[in-house]
Formats: C-alpha cells, structure tokens, sequence
C-alpha cells in the first residue's frame, strides 16, 4: 500500500504527544510519535513496539507529582515531563475538614419548607453537624464513591470507583414553613457553622454559602435574553441540558445557587441569560385555539398565548410532543388542514399548569423543528420531508439533486488544530482535505453542498451552529478524527464512531456508522448519543463523524493514505445517498 509522505517520519526522532510540561490527572499517559523503521526506540531504557514505518503510542503508569519519560533512538535523546496532579479532596490530617470540601460553595436560596443539604469530608470516625439560624444539623458519614467523567464511556470504563482515607458526611433539614416566616420576607439564614469532634476535641469552621429563604409572595420573575436560553437539570455545567428556552420565555425564580437561578417548572438557567422583570406578576396564560400554516419547506403551528412561557419538546416513534407550562387550556377548536408532515393533533391538560400537544407524523423521520415566540404567540416549525416541496426528484444519475447538504471540517486555523498524529500532522488539516473529496462527490450526485470552512481559518463552535441554523439544510455532518483522554490505550482503540443528540439524527448516524464499517472493512467504535455542539442544532438532523484515530499508530497510515482517503469519501457519499433512498 502505498503511503503518503505525512506517514513518514521527518526527523530521527519526534514526539507529537504530549507536549512540553504537561499536566494531567489521569493515571497513564501515552507518547505519541515517531522515529525511522530502522533501528529501535527505548523508553526510560525499554525498547517498545512501532508499526512498519516506525510510528509508538505506547502507555505508562503515572505517580502523583513529577514523570520524566527518557526516550532514545540510536544517538538522539528526548525528555519528556509530565505532571500529575490529584482530582481529589485532600486527605484531611488529624482534627480537620479536607480542604474546600464543605458544600454549599455558594450562595444559596430556596422555597420555605424545601430541603437544604450540607456535606464535608472529614477523618473517619469523627461527629459532624452544622449549626445554622440556631438550629444544628448532624451530618451522616457515607462511603466516598465517585461516579466517573462522561468521557469515561468512551473508554468503556464507567464504574463508580469507591475511595478511602477519610468519609463524606451529608446531612439535609427542611426549611421552616412560610407561616413560620416573619411577615412571610425573605429571611437570611446566615452562613452555616461546621462543627466536627473527634477524640473530645472539637474545632468549628465557617461555610462559604450563605442560606437564604424566599418569600413566595415577593418572588422574582426573569425573561429570557438570550436567542436560546440554556436550561440544565441542575446549577452547572455538569447537568444535563433541557429543551433551550426561547427569547422572551418567562418564568418565576423559586431559587438560586450562585450564577444560577431555578425557574418554576424545575429547570435551571443561568443568571446573565436572564434579566428580572419589576413588578411582574408570576406568568400565567391561558389558551385557546391553535392554528397551523405551511410556509415555504416548513410547517408552523401557532399557539397564541397572554404571556410567553417555558416549553419542552419530546420526539419519538412518528410523534412530537410539545409541552407548554404555566398554561390552563380553554381550547374548543384547532384548525390542522392536511399537511406533508402531520397526520394529526391530539392535546390534553397533563396537570393544573402543563398543557401537552402530541403531534402524531405522517413519517418515522423527522426532519428538524424550530421555537420562537412571535409576540406572545409560540411559534413551533415542522421541516417538510426533503421532496416534498424543497427537492427535485431523485433521478440515478443525480440522485441528490435539490437536496441541501451542510459539510463541517472539524477545527481549523493556528488555534484549534485538533487531534494530531505520530509524525506532528493535524487533524485540521486531514478534516479539511476529506470534507472537500466528500463535497465533490455530493455535488456529483447532484447535492447542493455548504461548507463551514473551506481554508484553515479560525472558526468557533458557534458560528458554524449558527450555519446550521441559517441554512436549514437536509442533514448536516461535522467530520472529524478521533483521539483519547490520557487513560485513553492508544495503541489498540481505532475505528469509526458516529455521534448523534436528536432522535431525528439517529438513523443517519447509525446508518453512516455501518455502512462506512461494511463498505471499508473498517472497525467500529461505536455509536454514541453525546451532546456535543455540533449534534445540538435541530433544525437538521446533525450527525458527528469521527472517521478514525490519529493518536493510533496503525490507524494514522490509513487516515494520511490519499488513495484511501478517495474512497473514504466515495463511500460517505455513497452512504448519504443510499440513506436518503431508504427513507424516502
């Protein structure tokens, strides 16, 4: 087989991974690089395996604090350091919470007659409570298990791993009733007192949250400010997110937690993707009729309403469901003539303030959907089918014809380069190089072909979601190559991974996975519901294609290899037209 010059070592002895002074928490860590096929390469006085053009990915043990990894290849030296850092609490030492262990952090405020919980880490066998508005809590010692990292599945490593050395206490108390509320204010609980006694000697320490209790008759309402404001299951990053909210949803606070607030449907929102409303009353509307309209490749259905309020979508098997809070139906009459993408409309009052419309499809595929509030009035958009109104027919000779597609090339410009290989080679650049070959035979087989980036530019996750949004294409498809975490064994994983968020992008995503596995004797990786940036647009069905592994020593020959690269995107063309065939 023949194989391209980036394969080839340029230098005696090069290491791509991991760079200069890196810092990990991570128990191993793999080195990346390569050296000419002849002669032999030692880590740290051990001779390790290379493929037939010499490239290594193999992986060490890391201790905790400094590892100098010495490699060598005939007369040439190279030293790499790498750096470990603990992910953990400190063991505390003697009569002493571990450091930055009490919880809450933040600020804290909830309903009256809701549970505040409490939790530090301290020596085992030891008595903990809090003290707080004069009344002490105990806190209960539990084994310490941490669940691991999202990312720890794409290792096939998820079990939650029990820790020793010292125990996390928790402990929760109710909040006083509103009657118990003086003139039912907002009452500042103050900061709570962590008491811990060990051996009859006791020692106290101040929390970093203060606890507040609100009042329900003074509770604050926010708007939304943002285009799609990002609601989560909880007060990170780290929780889940809900369908966004549209700009002007509004809602009642019923808590907060630092930089975030908690609306009254249950769903927590930043703070600065809000602003507070004064004098606002809690949102509440009524609704009436509903009407549908179809527009140019979309259909839309209006719910008019007194007061925009927050909304939840579910897709599954030939249904949509959308979900209005905050809202009592007085609806006598919906008009829904027949339409390419619903068959028909059912809606019941799921509880006093939830509203739910299922929309029963005339398809199993659903092609993408939008939300925006006009006013006061929700403004839901179903995409047609392709061929519906949008699409020429399809013909053998130009099967695509009409049908919009977007192409990402994943990363891009000096800033973000992506994963890279045994020989330095980025993944920018291979992306770019596959995105166009694949671009050049969707246009053969008649397809109208966007691009997010046609030269090594700079380009930000957003702008290339907000592409997305804009051109509303058929399908959208980032494409990218793969690499690992740390713990990551680089060596023996390779294959093709497709990654997908709306159940409307499940099927490419699956169908792409094995047709590239069957069609290129490739091996699998898996496929992966993941909330990426680039599988959150749906106005599409967006799919992420991780084609293979630039951090595998065997893999980057193939992924560098021109003519494979050829016949990579001969079948993920391929794959795509097949796909549409199969759901027209």
């Amino acid at each position: 087989m023949a194989i391209a010059s980036v394969a080839v070592a340029a230098q005696p002895l090069f290491v791509a991974y991991p760079p200069a002074n890196h810092q990990t928490t991570a128990s191993r860590i793999f080195l990346i690089g390569t050296a000419p096929a002849t002669g032999d390469v030692s880590v740290n006085g051990n001779r390790i395996s290379r493929t037939a053009v010499g490239h290594f990915a193999p992986s060490f043990p890391l201790q905790i604090g400094e590892n100098l990894f010495t490699l060598r290849y005939e007369n040439q030296e190279v030293k790499i350091q790498v750096k470990r850092q603990s992910n953990q609490p400190e063991v505390p030492v003697g009569l002493a919470f571990a450091k930055d262990s009490l919880t809450p952090k933040v600020d804290l405020a909830s309903l009256p007659g809701e549970y505040i919980c409490f939790g530090a880490i301290a020596p085992v066998n030891a008595e903990v409570s809090v003290k707080l508005a004069g009344v002490t809590i105990p806190l209960k010692a539990r084994s310490q298990v941490e669940l691991p990292d999202n990312k720890s599945v794409l290792l096939g490593e998820n079990s939650p791993i029990k820790k020793g050395g010292s125990e996390q206490y928790q402990g929760c108390a109710k909040t006083p009733a509103n009657s118990q509320l003086p003139n039912s204010k907002k009452v500042d609980l103050g900061v709570p007192l962590f008491e811990l006694t060990m051996n009859d000697q006791t020692i106290s320490q101040e929390g970093t949250g203060k606890i507040s209790i609100l009042s329900p008759a003074e509770l604050e309402v926010a708007e939304v400010t943002a285009e799609a404001g990002v609601a989560r299951t909880g007060a990170s990053t780290d929780f889940s997110r809900m369908t966004p909210l549209p700009k002007g949803t509004r809602a009642t606070i019923t808590g907060r937690e630092g930089e975030w607030i908690r609306l009254d449907y249950g769903a927590w929102i930043k703070a600065s993707e809000v602003q507070i409303v004064k004098d606002a009353v809690p949102p509440r509307s009524i609704i009436r009729s509903a009407r549908s309209r179809q527009v140019p490749d979309w259909t839309e259905v209006l719910f008019p309403l007194e007061i925009p309020v927050p909304v939840t979508v579910q897709s599954g098997e030939k249904t949509f469901t959308l979900t209005l809070y905050n809202t009592t139906a007085q609806t006598d009459i919906i008009r829904l003539d027949d339409d390419p993408v619903i068959s028909r409309l059912a809606w019941q009052q799921i509880s006093p303030l939830q509203v739910q419309y299922t929309f029963n499809l005339k398809s199993d595929r659903q092609w993408g959907y939008k939300l925006r509030y006009d006013g006061t009035t929700l403004v839901l958009s179903l995409k047609h089918p392709p061929g519906k109104t949008s699409m020429m027919p399809m013909s053998q000779e130009k099967p695509l014809s009409g049908i919009k597609i977007l192409l990402d090339p994943g990363h891009g410009g000096p800033q973000d380069s992506g994963g890279v290989g045994p020989t330095g080679y980025r993944e920018k650049t291979v992306a770019l190089i596959v995105s166009k070959l694949v671009r050049e035979e969707l246009v053969n087989r008649g397809a109208n072909v966007v691009m997010t980036r046609v030269e090594d530019v700079d380009l930000d996750l957003a702008p290339r979601v907000e592409m997305i949004q804009k051109e509303a294409p058929a399908i959208a498809i980032s494409i990218h190559y793969n690499a690992l975490p740390d713990n990551g064994d680089a060596i023996n994983t390779k294959g093709v991974g497709a990654f997908w968020f709306h159940p409307q992008a499940h099927s490419l995503a699956m169908f792409l996975h094995n047709y590239l596995v069957a069609k290129l004797n490739r091996p699998s990786y898996g496929v992966f519901w993941n909330n990426l940036a680039m599988t959150r647009p749906a106005v599409a069905p967006s799919v992420l294609m991780e084609l293979g592994f630039m951090i595998n020593p065997d893999e980057f020959e193939w992924i560098v290899n021109q003519t494979e690269q050829k016949k990579l995107a001969e079948a993920i063309a391929q794959g795509i037209t097949e796909w549409f065939a199969s759901v027209q």
